[in-house]
């Protein structure tokens, strides 16, 4: 049952996450077209509440969807089970959430 609930939390995310990397990519190509320096896309990003959600869930649907991926893939490959492969997992979601969210907050904090 785990399995199935993993399965479809990772296919959720894939759903969730295509419309936030189209618009990710078409505001960094109008950026990169408008000619915008890092410095002032980081004046137009901080302090935005809208910027924070937008990228904080982007990087929560990322995280657990990688997390599930390597799961499976070490799973398979390495034959791992159990609580390690719960804990290589866990540590994998966390370890990229918190990755995530640093970068988050470094752009958007005011």
């Amino acid at each position: 049952m785990l399995d199935l609930r993993l399965y479809m939390l990772q296919r959720i995310t894939a759903i969730l996450m295509a419309p936030l990397v189209l618009t990710h990519i078409a505001v960094m190509v109008y950026a990169i077209q408008g000619g915008l320096s890092a410095a002032e896309i980081l004046g137009r990003t901080q302090g935005s509440l809208g910027w924070a959600a937008f990228y904080g869930l982007f990087v929560a649907a990322v995280s657990v969807h990688a997390a599930i991926g390597l799961r499976a893939i070490l799973h398979e490959m390495a034959g791992l089970r159990g609580t390690g492969l719960a804990i290589f997992t866990w540590a994998a979601g966390l370890g990229l959430f918190a990755m995530g969210a640093r970068a988050v907050y470094a752009v958007t904090a005011a």
